[in-house]
């Protein structure tokens, strides 16, 4: 049977995205729109209705609301703070985002009979030297509150659906995609490329740390690639992993990253300072080394794990930005 064969006969369901307003929220809500699925986004400043319904995650009532009135076969939920930064500027607002809104989400669809997939992250993993790449099953250990956060989002969702097998964790690296470019910690070392064009700029950026970049379309396959394979196997889903991560192979520092940009750009980086010491100990946020993860739970379930060139498809997007 073919993709879009499978496709049309498997994925005649009613789909929830949360956070359908960022980055990677908007390409799964498309991804699912173009795969014979009727779908709805929540947001919360950026909603449009009908399409993008308005409810606040962190407030029970409107959770459970919103599950009432679209009633969902399969929710994916993207949306959290996804910033470390500011999960360490402000931990108690994180905290109801990634933990507290996840856990009432997770309850109210379990209990729906709806099947979540819970979008996770890298930073769940230490980090350290020679550690990576980091099998589903490896120990957790995050180096920052973020990851923590995002781990106990984790925990709350397969405590939440244990019962019911009706939760999946999806852990992925860092994204990029189509979108402002502050919308991703990617897009935006674009504007560092361009404000180190100026005479008097220096621009300093991190070569220490190893990203694997990931476009949030092959993201989006991937959820829709799992939602048909788990509802295939509905009556099998408490057997079947319920951890599962997808990265792209494309190991780059941040400096790395500039470097491709500024080929693309056809523009010079010799004002952009390599930093290669690594962690500032200092630091309120502490970033991993090399958290890559392993994709081999995906692969078993005969899931395509390829992912989108990086070069080929920034080429396509900044061609016509070139100087």
């Amino acid at each position: 049977m073919s993709t879009s064969e499978s496709t049309s006969e498997k994925m005649a369901s009613v789909v929830l995205v949360t956070g359908a307003t960022g980055l990677l929220g908007r390409q799964v809500f498309n991804t699912f729109k173009h795969s014979a699925c009727f779908v709805v986004g929540q947001g919360y400043s950026r909603a449009a209705p009908p399409t993008i319904l308005k409810a606040d995650l962190e407030n029970t009532e409107d959770v459970k609301r919103i599950l009432d009135e679209v009633k969902p076969q399969i929710i994916v939920h993207c949306a959290a703070n996804r910033f470390p930064d500011q999960c360490e500027q402000n931990p108690e607002k994180a905290r109801r985002v990634n933990v507290d809104a996840t856990r009432t989400l997770a309850e109210e669809a379990s209990s729906r009979g709806a099947f979540l997939i819970y979008i996770s992250t890298d930073y769940v993993f230490p980090g350290k030297e020679g550690e990576a790449p980091y099998e589903a099953d490896a120990e957790t250990n995050p180096p920052n509150l973020y990851g923590q956060l995002k781990l106990d989002g984790e925990r709350v969702v397969l405590e939440a659906t244990k019962a019911t097998g009706l939760g999946l964790v999806l852990r992925v690296p860092v994204l990029y995609g189509p979108g402002d470019n502050s919308e991703s910690a990617v897009n935006t070392l674009i504007d560092a490329v361009w404000k180190s064009q100026g005479p008097e700029s220096r621009v300093t950026m991190d070569d220490w740390a190893q990203r694997y970049p990931t476009n949030t379309e092959d993201v989006a396959r991937v959820c829709r690639d799992i939602v048909i394979r788990y509802i295939k196997e509905r009556t099998r889903l408490p057997e079947l992993p319920h951890i599962l991560q997808f990265t792209s192979e494309d190991r780059m520092t941040k400096y790395e990253i500039c470097e491709k940009f500024a080929e693309v750009l056809g523009l010079p980086l010799d004002r952009m300072i390599r930093d290669q010491q690594g962690n500032d100990p200092n630091s309120p946020v502490q970033r991993p080394y090399d958290v890559h993860l392993s994709t081999k739970g995906l692969r078993d379930l005969g899931i395509d794990v390829r992912t989108t060139d990086f070069v080929a498809w920034w080429r396509n997007r900044l061609g016509a930005y070139k100087k």
